[in-house]
């Protein structure tokens, strides 16, 4: 089991450094190629592989340092390194996108004459590095939050490179330069779109809130009935990363009962957390005639 963790740790570890330097490729050729046609739309698609490479390069060092083993001064380890990462690149979209926006209504108001042959061929080479890319990373993005926030980037990348084919096309026949400008808009906008769903699930595990698809009641329900008399309060629920859940309460036992006896019922409700709710870390703190508030919920 160990070796197969390793395995698909060092293929996702390649995967984004293939994808890094085919968008450091294609980042240099259409800052370019922008320049020298003039296309607005050509230079926000490159300015958008650029925040690429810094995005994927954010979440191959987040995905390296979530691998480290914990120490006694980081005592999770980096787990939320690809967390953090995810948040970041998700902003970053955005802060690109508002850019974009600004610079394309600027230019809307005073178009300019476009090579749009140039600008044709780039961006079909901006399809095919950026599909590949986003094809090589779609496996991980559909279970791992970093993952998703460096293939959301690609996959954008590839769209926008057709936006810009469309474009080009468009303005070689028809002499229709405005055509910049309202890609430009259209790509920022999408921009925005994609990335709002990536800022507020990473914010929402940032800030350690409950997890949507988790019902705090439904959890202390099926819990209640292997502990009986006994109750939990205090609850505490949260995704320290895409794969681990962390659970802790206090148990208000009823009676004085032995040591023994209360591991039993965490081995219980343990197994409740893990088979009901795929919870794989919890700690039960046990009480017996303490005065404390018994809400589920408390302020600490």
């Amino acid at each position: 089991m160990a070796h197969d963790h390793h395995h698909h740790h060092e293929v996702t570890a390649k995967n984004l450094s293939t994808a890094i330097v085919l968008n450091v490729g294609i980042t240099v050729a259409q800052i370019i190629g922008g320049f020298i046609s003039g296309s607005l739309s050509l230079l926000s698609d490159a300015l958008h592989n650029f925040s690429d490479v810094l995005s994927l390069l954010f979440s191959w060092i987040a995905h390296r340092y979530s691998k480290k083993q914990a120490t006694t001064k980081n005592t999770f380890g980096y787990k939320r390194a690809e967390v953090v990462a995810a948040f970041v690149n998700a902003t970053a979209l955005v802060i690109v996108a508002v850019f974009l926006i600004y610079e394309a209504v600027v230019r809307f108001s005073n178009p300019v004459s476009v090579q749009s042959e140039l600008v044709i061929w780039l961006s079909v080479l901006g399809i095919a590095f950026n599909g590949f890319s986003a094809l090589l990373l779609k496996k991980d993005a559909e279970h791992n939050l970093n993952m998703k926030s460096a293939y959301l980037h690609l996959f954008t990348d590839m769209l926008a490179s057709v936006a810009v084919l469309a474009g080009g096309v468009i303005m070689h026949y028809f002499h229709w330069f405005w055509i910049d400008s309202v890609i430009t808009l259209l790509i920022a906008i999408y921009l925005i779109y994609m990335s709002f769903n990536l800022i507020k699930a990473s914010t929402k595990m940032l800030m350690l809130f409950t997890p949507e698809n988790l019902d705090i009641a439904e959890i202390l329900n099926s819990i209640h009935k292997v502990t009986g008399i006994h109750r939990l309060h205090h609850i505490h629920l949260w995704h320290l990363n895409d794969h681990d859940l962390h659970f802790e309460a206090h148990l208000d036992c009823k009676e004085n009962i032995a040591i023994s006896d209360f591991n039993m019922l965490v081995t219980q409700i343990e197994t409740v957390l893990q088979d009901e709710f795929h919870i794989n870390h919890s700690t039960i703190q046990p009480e017996f005639e303490k005065k404390c508030t018994k809400e589920h919920i408390v302020q600490d």
